[in-house]
């Protein structure tokens, strides 16, 4: 592995919802590797979104983070320059759990980390052509105007592979297909010279044909542009056409985290058994496809021991006392789940694992 660029740990976060308290994120610990794809996912609900928020500052107002800490390393040099909350004295890191003020989200939002976001129509402005609104953020992060910013413009739709740019610079959002526009969202992201890109279910909108082609262009630009991309997403099509590492995540916890391989064909959690095996590409035929009983735990009440117990048709009596600690399965390989503990009775995971095995994988197209 190259050097920690994100360093989560123990993060805690809290929305305030009419005099109640809903417990979003419960304690996360995640490292994000300079220069790495990782690919989060899990269910509507299960943290995914949240916890990407706190990484450029869009928390909404009524969350608070009550513990943790976010330590971003990828400034380098630029810390000495900078004088913001967070800071670690020696200059190695920012914690962005500390960052409160905008002022001091300015010098990481977009310059640092910069969000892909899931709908490219509600994130563009239906008033100005798209080459203002990539100019603009040539503008506003790297002090670019006039000539000098119509000819990067044009450059940077290129790099996307959109057609005659000059032409399309001076077009509207809704004259643009939807993958068109996914495309400018993609160039305006780059546009800002980020060190981190998070990718907020890029393809979810899109045809199967645009969201192989949006794929590919994000390994390009991943690769040019020397990226670290943190992709959030429940397409596991997408994880294994994209990701170096998984994290799965569930009730606000991570789970599961490994390699694309170790996830896919050695899984160990029986949450990441249960996402595994509702592939419609394992379902057979005359049969109904595999779905997950019950419903994700209620996040406004204190879980005890581990959340996805209920749902579990393997649990055992611990695991609705006492939340289970990570197990390491490899040195790249962590479970949070007591099945891994050496004193549990030996579970074989579902038919539907191997029968992954045996398809060598998941992938579009």
């Amino acid at each position: 592995m190259s050097k920690v660029i994100l360093s989560v740990r123990n993060l805690h976060v809290r929305f305030s919802l009419r005099g109640r308290t809903l417990h979003a994120l419960r304690g996360v610990s995640l490292d994000v590797y300079d220069g790495e794809s990782i690919a989060i996912v899990g269910e509507s609900g299960s943290g995914k979104s949240v916890l990407n928020k706190n990484f450029i500052g869009l928390l909404d107002k009524n969350g608070e983070i009550p513990e943790g800490s976010i330590r971003y390393y990828g400034m380098g040099d630029k810390m000495r320059h900078y004088s913001a909350a967070g800071q670690d004295e020696n200059g190695d890191y920012i914690d962005l759990a500390q960052l409160r003020k905008n002022v001091d989200w300015l010098r990481i939002r977009g310059s640092e980390i910069c969000m892909i976001p899931q709908d490219p129509m509600t994130s563009l402005n239906p008033l100005k052509t798209v080459g203002w609104q990539i100019a603009e953020a040539l503008t506003l992060h790297r002090g670019m105007k006039g000539k000098m910013a119509h000819e990067e413009v044009i450059r940077l739709l290129e790099d996307v592979r959109i057609d005659d740019p000059e032409r399309r610079a001076r077009q509207y959002p809704h004259e643009l297909s939807g993958g068109m526009r996914q495309r400018v969202v993609i160039a305006i992201a780059i546009a800002c010279n980020p060190r981190v890109l998070i990718c907020d279910e890029p393809t979810t909108a899109l045809d199967v044909t645009i969201q192989a082609q949006v794929l590919d262009l994000l390994r390009d630009i991943k690769k040019k542009y020397s990226l670290t991309v943190i992709f959030i997403t429940h397409d596991l099509g997408v994880v294994a056409n994209i990701a170096d590492r998984v994290a799965v995540m569930y009730a606000g916890d991570i789970v599961e985290l490994g390699l694309v391989d170790e996830i896919f064909f050695d899984p160990r959690h029986p949450y990441t058994w249960a996402l595994l095996s509702s592939l419609p590409q394992l379902g057979v035929k005359g049969e109904e496809l595999y779905a997950i009983r019950g419903t994700p735990p209620n996040l406004f009440q204190e879980i005890t021991g581990d959340a996805y117990a209920a749902r579990n048709p393997h649990a055992l009596v611990i695991d609705k006392r006492e939340l289970p600690p990570y197990f390491d399965v490899s040195p790249t390989h962590r479970a949070r789940t007591w099945l891994l503990d050496p004193r549990a009775p030996k579970v074989e995971p579902p038919k539907a694992i191997s029968k992954l095995k045996e398809l060598g994988g998941v992938s579009r197209g």
